[in-house]
């Protein structure tokens, strides 16, 4: 392999690293609930750490974006008030049908959503490619694994009371849950489109003068500020609605703590991700979409395992989540095996 491509390997795969990794300090919070740490969150992951850091790496904004077409701008913040829109479905989907089934049926869905409908639009000459069939291949495995993650949580909840009291809902919820994991599914990936889909804002930010590892600062910045909306609307929404407003004093910089290092650690998944990705040539957002999402699942089922949520799980429950990650390391290889492309 090329140093460059062992170069976008890395930032892509440490991006999925971070991101799954970026929840993990709420359970630090105190005496807050989740809708206090999720807008503290949006606020400094979605908002103040891009702008500053475009700001501090960038030319000036004017320049890159006289650069560039008012029809570009407006995709990357239709598609990034989407992703918004699809995280806050991801929290609700997966409460509703349950931590295993909503979070593999979602994930089942942002994966090849997010890979394929970028690589037909754009470049559907490469599907048969070398490197095409690698990332056929390598999807059709990281949705074996995402299967066998979602069958071992579910039996995990199955055999922890307190996991399964939350999963259990009205029969009549069902649709209703399945139909907002759905939405989920066809959401979230968007965040992928607004990177994909948003090339001329980071070729124009290279005319402008940007390096190549900070051409895409200025593109998550106007994606992640189109996506705070809905996040943390739903967030003061649910402040709103529990009559929680009080709460926002207790162990405040504690909180305000743990839930920026949330913030950080979210942007930072979505930083190196799209500076590894601009280094894995002209399909670098598509070849390390199925890269970011399969690393993200290995580092949150692997620090769910580390903290204590696998606890008292049946031996088979554990054996399919060992075998899920196992599968994604193996989709992780063919796809990478499958090269870079210009």
């Amino acid at each position: 392999m090329s140093q460059t491509l062992l170069l976008g390997l890395a930032g892509v795969l440490l991006g999925g690293v971070l991101n799954g990794s970026f929840v993990a300090p709420i359970k630090k919070l105190r005496g807050w609930r989740w809708e206090h740490g999720w807008f503290m969150y949006s606020v400094t992951g979605l908002i103040v750490i891009p702008w500053l850091l475009a700001v501090a790496t960038m030319p000036p904004m004017r320049e890159w974006l006289d650069e560039t077409t008012a029809p570009a701008v407006v995709r990357v913040l239709l598609f990034g008030f989407g992703w918004g829109i699809g995280s806050v479905l991801f929290g609700l989907g997966v409460d509703r049908m349950g931590l295993a089934v909503g979070y593999g049926l979602i994930l089942g869905l942002i994966a090849p959503i997010g890979t394929f409908l970028p690589l037909v639009a754009l470049y559907p000459e490469r599907l048969f490619t070398r490197q095409g069939i690698h990332l056929l291949v390598g999807v059709a495995v990281v949705l074996v694994g995402i299967v066998l993650l979602a069958v071992a949580g579910r039996q995990r909840e199955r055999a922890c009371p307190q996991l399964a009291a939350r999963a259990a809902l009205p029969a009549k919820s069902f649709l209703a849950g399945l139909l907002v994991c759905v939405l989920s599914g066809i959401f979230s990936p968007m965040l992928n489109f607004a990177f994909v889909f948003g090339e001329p804002l980071r070729e124009a930010a290279l005319r402008a003068g940007a390096s190549l590892g900070r051409a895409a600062d200025g593109l998550w910045a106007l994606t992640l500020t189109a996506g705070f909306v809905p996040n943390a609307g739903y967030a003061l929404y649910l402040v709103w609605r529990n009559r929680t407003g009080g709460l926002w004093p207790l162990h405040f910089a504690r909180n305000l703590f743990w839930s920026s290092l949330m913030g950080a650690l979210c942007y930072g998944s979505f930083l190196t991700y799209g500076s590894g990705a601009s280094h894995l040539g002209r399909l670098g957002g598509i070849v390390g979409w199925p890269l970011f999402m399969s690393m993200s699942l290995i580092t949150s089922n692997s620090l769910g395992a580390l903290t204590g949520e696998w606890k008292g799980a049946p031996v088979k429950a554990v054996r399919l989540s060992v075998g899920g990650i196992a599968a994604l390391i193996v989709a992780i290889v063919i796809i990478a095996t499958g090269g870079q492309t210009q």
